[in-house]
């Protein structure tokens, strides 16, 4: 798959951890292989899901080797390669293109707040030209209720203009539709994801290229189903539903409930671990988000944990 046939669902990959916090590779090969198999297009690792800035530079470029030799093709993943640093981003880059994945996601340099324009694009520029490499494609990650620091569209037009055959999509994670609808507007050519289901069906009408959200992991095939039937009459039931699942999420620490979900689906308490500074729910939590869960008819398989579990 080229970057520019990049589109559909695509999930931001959980990151399994064993007792010592280590990643769990067989775990995280079957989760990949089970994501592929209900109907997701790609696959995004070392996004905010999966904990990236929690795994250092060793073990994500170890672990996305692992991946492609185990069998999970490199043209399937969008790996996530922005670091605060340069030297970082440009040795995480390099390994993606380097293992045949079609683009990379990259986040800006989050630590020091208020860069502007300018530093963003040097940035960007540094590490476009030190990672040196043809093949090169970079999607643009725009998530400022975590990093900070947003991408606008001044600086993504400047980008553009300088490496147009580099910089070729984006991920909006702003959770807001009218930032997504104004990237829509403003760069027709540029390849551009929602980063929540609940702006996939307005995404898509707009002219969008699909979705990658952390909701994927749980329910993929209700979010690839509207992907492949966003023009049919009950598109906007479909959108409705999709909806409700992230309402009834949204209350609790999103990558800690998802897992809890996912362990409880799959009646593995190994998948119930996030790496500090995360935590693993609470009790409280854990019961409200079944509750919520139940209250739509969202089904989980196995048994539901009463708390966190306990090494």
């Amino acid at each position: 798959m080229t970057a520019a046939a990049l589109c559909g669902v695509w999930a931001p990959v959980l990151t399994p951890f064993r007792r010592d916090l280590s990643v769990d590779l067989p775990r995280l090969v079957n989760h990949c292989q089970r994501l592929l198999a209900e109907g997701c297009h790609g696959l995004v690792v070392f996004g905010t899901t999966s904990e990236a800035n929690s795994l250092s530079l060793d073990e994500r470029e170890e672990t996305l080797t692992a991946l492609v030799a185990a069998g999970i093709p490199s043209a399937l993943l969008l790996p996530g390669t922005g670091n605060c640093a340069i030297p970082d981003t440009v040795r995480l880059t390099r390994r993606a293109v380097a293992l045949g994945c079609p683009a990379v996601l990259m986040l800006p340099p989050f630590y020091f707040k208020a860069v502007g324009d300018e530093g963003l694009f040097r940035f960007y520029a540094e590490t476009i030209e030190r990672a040196g490499d043809p093949n090169l494609r970079v999607f643009l990650y725009h998530i400022p209720s975590v990093t900070q620091v947003g991408l606008g569209p001044a600086l993504i037009e400047r980008l553009r203009d300088a490496y147009g055959g580099i910089v070729v999509g984006i991920k909006d994670s702003s959770g807001d539709w009218n930032n997504t609808r104004a990237l829509l507007e403003a760069f027709p050519d540029l390849t551009i994801f929602t980063g929540s289901e609940g702006n996939l069906l307005a995404t898509l009408r707009g002219g969008g290229a699909g979705i990658i959200s952390a909701a994927a992991n749980i329910n993929a095939r209700a979010i690839r189903r509207l992907y492949d039937r966003w023009r049919e009459a009950d598109a906007e039931e479909m959108q409705a539903a999709l909806n409700q699942i992230r309402q009834a999420i949204k209350p609790f620490p999103l990558m800690a409930a998802l897992k809890l979900i996912l362990s409880a689906r799959l009646d593995d308490g190994e998948w119930n671990r996030v790496r500090p500074p995360l935590s693993e729910m609470t009790a409280g939590d854990t019961h409200a988000l079944f509750a919520n869960l139940a209250s739509i008819g969202f089904p989980i398989k196995g048994l539901p944990f009463t708390g966190p579990m306990l090494d």
